[in-house]
């Protein structure tokens, strides 16, 4: 058994791995951090974990409850995750538990990405040709108040 000087946990049990693919969608600091914990957290074999917002916000620095639940709605808007609420049976009764979390293949957040560009592409497309039918529309009155001015020119000459 070799003896680890550095204390670093080994390398094939305690690591967890970002998709390469996370980095393109423009995802910012908070959501990013927030992916990459549950990601730390979640079951290798079910991929969810069910971690409160407290523990996410202290895990990665985010003090506020209502700044974690902003990030994780993003996520879920982005379909990075899907969140489900939990109950628990106590003593006095059922109450509200943590949300269970299950990580996405990633596949579906680029699929998300992808759709949301093309139908901004489609948008600005008919932005664009509405924009070039207003400018012909009044480049056509333009040439018929010329035409009409020139004709009266003419006829009063």
């Amino acid at each position: 058994m070799s003896i680890n000087i550095w204390n670093q946990p080994h390398p094939r049990t305690h690591f967890f791995s970002l998709p390469n693919e996370i980095f393109t969608l423009n995802l910012c600091a908070g959501e990013l951090a927030i992916y990459a914990y549950l990601l730390y957290l979640e079951n290798r074999k079910t991929h969810e974990c069910y971690p409160s917002y407290r523990t996410i916000g202290a895990a990665v620095g985010i003090h506020s409850r209502n700044t974690v639940k902003k990030y994780v709605d993003m996520l879920e808007e982005k379909q990075l995750i899907s969140t489900c609420p939990t109950k628990v049976l106590t003593a006095h009764g059922v109450r509200n538990g943590n949300l269970l979390y299950h990580i996405q293949p990633i596949i579906f957040a680029v699929q998300y990405r992808d759709r949301q560009t093309a139908c901004r592409v489609d948008a600005e497309l008919e932005r664009t040709k509405a924009h070039y039918a207003l400018l012909k529309q009044q480049r056509e009155r333009t040439n018929a108040m010329n035409w009409r001015v020139r004709l009266e020119r003419r006829s009063a000459g």
